[in-house]
């Protein structure tokens, strides 16, 4: 998989966009783990048209001006994994989720675990709300980017 890779500062830290050349693959932490999402992020490429409409949209959200997202994604994942995100596409902006209720979603309500590690492998970050996601308590719980980077994300859309 080819796949060419842009840095944009934000509120949460300099994000890495990934893309291929069907859609945004990425979207990395500034201290993400290297093995916690498959996709690598190849060469740099500030032009290239995925990753400039994924910056601006970005840009605009974080700005308070977006609430839904209007990119093609291409993740890379297990069928699992993959019905997981989707799921994650479905979370209203401003709402929060229990990994129970994705698991619910997606017709697996035993796979509660499962749904957290696929969450936890969500490559597509923020665009794929995966911190909408809370703990049944409703309480903050992992955060690929940090529990501090998921509060600042939740209060962003509640105002």
């Amino acid at each position: 998989m080819n796949t060419v890779h842009m840095k944009m500062k934000s509120p949460v830290g300099e994000l890495t966009l990934i893309a291929t050349d069907k859609g945004l693959a990425a979207i990395l932490w500034p201290k993400d783990d290297p093995a916690r999402v498959r996709v690598k992020p190849g060469a740099a490429n500030d032009r290239h048209p995925i990753l400039r409409k994924a910056a601006a949209q970005l840009k605009e959200y974080f700005a308070g001006k977006r609430k839904a997202f209007d990119l093609t994604l291409d993740f890379d994942g297990t069928d699992f994994q993959k019905k997981v995100w989707h799921a994650l596409l479905g979370i209203p902006f401003g709402e929060t989720r229990s990994y129970a209720e994705i698991a619910k979603t997606i017709k697996k309500p035993k796979a509660v675990r499962a749904v957290g590690a696929a969450n936890g492998r969500n490559p597509i970050s923020i665009v794929a709300p995966c911190h909408r996601v809370i703990g049944s308590n409703g309480k903050l719980t992992g955060f690929a980017g940090g529990l501090e980077a998921k509060a600042i994300l939740l209060k962003l859309e509640s105002a």
